[in-house]
């Protein structure tokens, strides 16, 4: 793939880091940890934040923190990762699923009260390919129902809302490090939250609910566990990728919205199809990747035009394959159907997400949109002839 969709941006400064870590003898409960806590704090403005093993796991311990189970419903957007459902549904709470805003992919905010309940214990928004929610409105509707709010932020790194980053707009934020994101530590996560009491029950509950740190033992090996807990930490080696990846992130969030710009350039008036817009303003997004939405008349043929993408060797993916209630496992649970999440299933359906990430330059987007034109110019004529 000569234009590969995303890369882990990885370079020598890892490497020596890690061997740094691997040459000495804490690879786990050790200073790096911490250090990426108070870079990634720093970074977003949050005064508290708990590194944890993955975006998954810190949406899983919030959750588990704040006590929900059974009986307990969570207000999820249904066009999603599936681990934003699967968090609420590991503690025994249902997630309780919104439709999608056909314009930008987020939750669609005019229906969330319609889908709260006297049992329904939080809000989860996602911001959709880093476009950010209107948290506003959000935050309104928790303030009417006091409800807990959390930001899936797995791909929001670098998008704010009036000038404040995503994550710290509600209760929590949740961030993902997987190797395509906007930084890696190959995996992990990241909580921020400005509840120092929450921050510190998410670091007593992610490490076995053990009381003391290796440090604090005045007695090696002893200790006692005051909570139920679980083994969520980030190890040394992630940590030294982490602090190494967040001094480039400035650069790597700069050259996304060059490209984002570049290609959305490109691609403007491209017949059969709209481009997923960047927003301007007090919506500050940060550029995963850029998604087009294909017309009705070519929803059939996307597969087709991502084999074409292959061919010219243009890396390109899907966001996401199905809305989360329409895959096996909650369709089967829950009893949703086809009929169910009408927008989420159409962003499904017919969204194509191409690559603007750092390993690429202005003249890559110009080859894509190139590609996608040429596709759709001949797949117009074929259909206008048959």
């Amino acid at each position: 793939m000569n234009i590969p969709f995303a890369i882990p941006m990885i370079g020598q400064e890892e490497r020596d880091a890690v061997r740094e870590v691997l040459d000495g003898s804490i690879l786990v409960h050790g200073p790096r940890a911490t250090i990426f806590e108070q870079a990634f704090a720093e970074f977003t403005g949050a005064p508290h934040a708990v590194s944890v093993s993955s975006c998954t796991a810190g949406m899983h311990l919030i959750y588990f923190a704040m006590g929900y189970g059974p009986g307990d419903e969570v207000i999820v957007p249904a066009q999603t990762h599936v681990a934003t459902a699967h968090a609420v549904e590991l503690t025994g709470a249902k997630p309780v699923f919104v439709d999608s805003e056909l314009e930008t992919g987020n939750i669609d905010i005019s229906k969330i009260e319609a889908a709260i309940s006297s049992r329904t214990r939080a809000i989860v928004v996602v911001h959709y390919l880093g476009v950010p929610v209107d948290m506003r409105q959000v935050l309104a509707i928790a303030k009417r129902h006091n409800l807990f709010v959390l930001e899936d932020c797995a791909l929001s790194l670098g998008a704010k809302v009036d000038g404040v980053h995503t994550g710290l707009q509600g209760d929590a934020g949740v961030f993902s490090f997987y190797p395509v994101k906007h930084i890696t530590t190959a995996e992990g996560g990241m909580v921020i939250l400005r509840d120092g009491e929450l921050a510190k029950q998410l670091k007593l509950k992610k490490a076995f609910g053990v009381d003391r740190t290796h440090g604090e033992r005045k007695v090696p090996g002893m200790y006692d566990v005051i909570t139920l807990g679980f083994n969520y930490r980030m190890s040394e080696i992630h940590a030294a990728i982490g602090i190494e990846q967040v001094k480039k992130l400035p650069t790597f969030l700069t050259k996304r919205a060059e490209n984002h710009q570049v290609l959305s350039e490109y691609l403007e008036s491209t017949d059969g199809l709209r481009v997923l817009p960047a927003p301007m303003g007090r919506l500050t997004s940060c550029h995963y990747c850029l998604a087009i939405i294909l017309d009705d008349g070519f929803a059939s043929k996307r597969a087709q035009i991502m084999d074409l993408l292959t061919t010219q060797g243009i890396g390109s993916s899907v966001y996401y394959p199905q809305p989360v209630p329409h895959m096996s496992y909650y369709r089967n649970k829950y009893g949703y159907d086809d009929t169910q999440f009408p927008n989420a299933a159409r962003l499904s359906r017919q969204s194509i997400a191409l690559p603007v990430g750092p390993h690429l330059g202005s003249r890559d987007m110009k080859r894509i949109a190139g590609g996608i034109k040429k596709i759709m110019e001949e797949m117009t004529c074929s259909m206008s002839m048959s």
